[in-house]
């Protein structure tokens, strides 16, 4: 049994492994038991550090989830991707079809094929489940920008997930440590080799946002994105108030890979909430279409935005001295708003 977030209400909810899960699990633990009372040698998953999959295997998950990808957009339907999205892109691209089909049930008119090419797989070793794999492709959208997606797996009998997705430009992402088969190595989420553990770098960020102290270099989705919410604060008639918390649980959790200078490349997500509040006389701006889709209740005084982000940092090792934690990219998106 295991315990997830709502990220429409915010409140969590168990949810119980379906029953073939449950099959699974007690299937693959009588094999088990077998092989080894048999006298036959037992490699265990879960211990061994392997490959997350071969080349063609993730080249394989990459086109299954383009085409499933394809079908819910044309369609505004999210049950048509839901098997092949997870995490911060899963509930992302849910909430957008949602929206694209209150807006317009028939499809999408405006719809275009995801094509990728020059895709460069990097295969992550690691024991134990999820296992994952980096993909870094041009898509033929979102201009010069490559597609840095994240695919993770929670047991054999899964299909592979998107789980996230940031947008970088062109020799951004670093180099990465690999073995002499080309297999990148993870990073332990609690390791005490870096400027920041990947465990804390989701609630660290979510309390940069809010406060301005911490390990984070100035930049875009740093500084500039404080100073720009500082201006956005206080408007003739309107109140702006941004909250920001760490989102770390199941498909959640941050996931981080060896970079060639010893630091590390992790992906990790936060949850953020802008209420908008009209002064006694004043209005909340009308949000666009795709907002109202989302939205519950009447917007009065107040609009409360909710959205989900995707973020990619390098977290440079304890030895280079720098001790800066570099935000290299970040996607968020709209999951709901309420209005009041």
């Amino acid at each position: 049994m295991t315990r997830e977030r709502s990220l429409t209400t915010g409140v969590r909810r168990t949810r119980r492994l379906r029953r073939r899960d449950r099959y699974a699990l007690i299937a693959a633990s009588l094999t088990a038991v077998s092989l080894t009372a048999s006298g036959c040698m037992v490699v265990h998953g879960e211990r061994e550090v392997l490959p997350a999959a071969t080349r063609a295997e993730a080249a394989k998950a990459v086109e299954q989830f383009t085409t499933a990808y394809n079908k819910a957009d044309a369609a505004y339907d999210s049950s048509l991707d839901a098997a092949y999205t997870a995490g911060t892109l899963g509930a992302i691209d849910a909430a957008r079809l949602k929206a694209g089909r209150v807006n317009s049930p028939g499809g999408n008119p405006q719809h275009s094929p995801l094509v990728f090419s020059d895709v460069k797989y990097t295969i992550v070793e690691k024991a134990g489940w999820p296992r994952w794999f980096i993909a870094d492709a041009k898509g033929n959208k979102g201009d010069d920008s490559r597609w840095l997606m994240v695919f993770t797996r929670g047991g054999l009998s899964e299909p592979w997930q998107a789980t996230y997705l940031t947008l970088v430009a062109p020799g951004s992402v670093p180099e990465f440590k690999k073995d002499a088969d080309g297999f990148a190595a993870a990073v332990p989420a609690d390791t005490a080799e870096l400027a920041l553990p990947p465990a804390d770098l989701s609630e660290d960020y979510a309390a940069y946002l809010q406060s301005g102290k911490g390990v984070f270099a100035d930049g875009a989705y740093t500084s500039v994105l404080r100073d720009t919410r500082a201006k956005n604060t206080t408007k003739p008639g309107l109140v702006t108030q941004y909250i920001d918390q760490p989102l770390t649980e199941d498909d959640y959790a941050p996931l981080a890979v060896r970079t060639l200078d010893g630091g590390a490349l992790v992906f990790f997500a936060t949850h953020h909430y802008t209420k908008q509040t009209a002064a006694p006389g004043a209005a909340v701006p009308t949000p666009n279409r795709s907002v109202q889709a989302l939205t519950v209740g009447e917007v009065k005084l107040s609009l409360t935005m909710e959205f989900v982000s995707s973020g990619v940092a390098l977290d440079p090792g304890t030895s280079s001295g720098s001790g800066k934690v570099s935000m290299l990219s970040r996607l968020e998106g709209l999951t709901g708003a309420k209005g009041e």
